[in-house]
């Protein structure tokens, strides 16, 4: 029998079904992954497009997605002449408003299918701020400053359609999501054997901690980014 996918490995597996999912349908073009998580101290923002976003509620943590400049001008390009633009009318400089908000803006459908997703398999609920996309020419390591201790971290790898790469990074508090029954049948109102069940996920192993050095505020770089 397979072994039982930690709970960060778990959410994270979503998140790359939702960008997936998402960057397909918007951009009607192949988005491939690797299968392989990367387990990584910190998350940080890097050139030449980085997008990130918080969650918080049920569970909590921060998502980020950094891109070339070509991959963010190709998913961008893609996205809107799919939606029946004419290339003529398009940007052709990665660092352009339109190109930053058309990815902006993908990034908050991303999180928003990843939170339903996360709430029909666990029946966990989570809110997110606004995303925000910005052009930089360094990485910037990001942390949330008093939500997260010693938070677990993943990177997820992808390319487009053209073979260019880009990168999902999040991170979340230490949680395990232990599921006592099948969403469904609670929704249903099944009498369960609580005790019973409870003993059973009493049982089951805890994730291993791990830290991060994350050492700038997510609220500061989101307030300077705002201006």
């Amino acid at each position: 029998m397979a072994a039982r996918l930690s709970t960060i490995n778990q959410v994270a597996r979503i998140f790359c079904e939702a960008v997936k999912d998402v960057l397909e349908a918007a951009t009607d073009s192949k988005i491939s992954f690797s299968p392989t998580i990367q387990n990584i101290p910190s998350i940080s923002l890097k050139p030449d497009v980085g997008c990130f976003v918080q969650f918080a509620g049920d569970y909590s943590g921060l998502f980020i997605m950094n891109l070339s400049g070509d991959a963010a001008l190709e998913i961008y390009r893609r996205s809107l002449t799919y939606m029946g633009l004419p290339e003529s009318d398009l940007a052709d400089d990665y660092a352009s408003d339109e190109v930053v908000n058309c990815i902006g803006e993908l990034i908050n459908q991303i999180i928003g299918k990843a939170r339903s997703m996360v709430e029909q398999e666990y029946g966990l609920t989570a809110e997110n701020n606004q995303p925000k996309a910005i052009t930089i020419s360094t990485a910037i390591t990001l942390s949330i400053a008093t939500m997260l201790d010693k938070p677990r971290c993943r990177r997820l790898s992808f390319k487009t359609q053209d073979n260019r790469p880009f990168y999902v990074e999040m991170n979340m508090e230490q949680t395990e999501f232990i599921r006592l029954f099948d969403v469904e049948r609670a929704e249903r109102g099944d009498q369960m054997d609580i005790d019973a069940m409870m003993a059973q996920a009493s049982g089951e192993s805890l994730e291993d901690s791990s830290g991060s050095d994350d050492d700038v505020d997510v609220d500061a770089i989101m307030a300077e980014f705002s201006k």
